[in-house]
């Protein structure tokens, strides 16, 4: 295994070529992989479906990495050094064993796809800084345990694509209508019975976007809506009945 590793390194260095893939060749250790940390001028690294449990401080010395994929490994958490990557644009931590992320972990200036589905992340596990990352245009956050999504998701006015498929939601922030660039929505799969009335700000019912919403529990005026198409979800949750009416029986 490590010559053929060796190789790909050697082969970079000597060819200067910016994208390294590693996908699926059984590393379970980034140290065991010779030279891998002298590439500084490396653009992307591919390491999905491995068998990483960590990720070594020594990620700041690719620091002019742009795409980082960590998909479909075991690892259960990153060093804080893994904000030092100014340059990063796209990183992939689907599929993986993350209970947190790292303090400082919202200082990541160029970030524009942060991929954390299958995890084990909730609310709590986010640090203080993490809607300091408002270059994000795509935040893929399916299959975790998310019980509520905070207030300051509405600082993350570039978003384009929010995913939250599959957690434990209970209800959405009303900031979530200041996301006014949201082209996909997926809340498909929680425990939501209500949205609230300042969804109704996004154009999500063009055929350009998506709003996917079924399998939660929603209460009964809302299902209804549901059975004739998103379009009158959104009108209904526009409408003075929901915000004043049944809006503060359900809220």
């Amino acid at each position: 295994m490590s010559k053929s590793l060796k190789r790909i390194v050697e082969e970079s260095r000597e060819k200067n070529l910016p994208d390294v893939d590693m996908c699926e060749r059984g590393i379970s250790n980034m140290m065991e992989v010779p030279g891998l940390f002298t590439l500084s001028n490396i653009t992307q690294l591919i390491l999905s479906h491995n068998k990483l449990t960590a990720v070594p401080p020594n990620i700041a010395d690719l620091k002019n990495l742009e795409v980082l994929n960590f998909f479909n490994n075991q690892i259960e958490e990153l060093p804080t050094q893994i904000s030092s990557l100014q340059k990063l644009k796209h990183l992939n931590l689907g599929m993986n064993r993350l209970n947190s992320l790292p303090r400082g972990f919202g200082s990541l200036p160029a970030l524009e796809v942060l991929d954390l589905t299958y995890n084990n992340l909730n609310e709590k596990s986010l640090p203080g800084n993490f809607f300091y990352l408002t270059t994000l245009r795509a935040l893929y956050l399916s299959d975790n345990d998310f019980e509520t999504l905070p207030p300051d998701i509405g600082k993350l006015t570039k978003l384009q694509i929010i995913s939250l498929r599959d957690n434990d939601l209970i209800s959405l922030p009303k900031e979530t209508g200041e996301l006014t660039q949201l082209k996909e929505l997926h809340i498909q799969g929680n425990r939501l019975t209500v949205l609230p009335p300042e969804l109704g700000n996004l154009d999500l019912t063009g055929q350009k976007q998506v709003f996917k919403a079924e399998n939660n529990p929603w209460v009964t005026p809302i299902a209804d809506q549901f059975q004739l198409g998103v379009s009158h979800v959104f009108e209904y949750i526009r409408s003075e009945t929901y915000k004043y009416e049944d809006g503060s029986c359900f809220f």
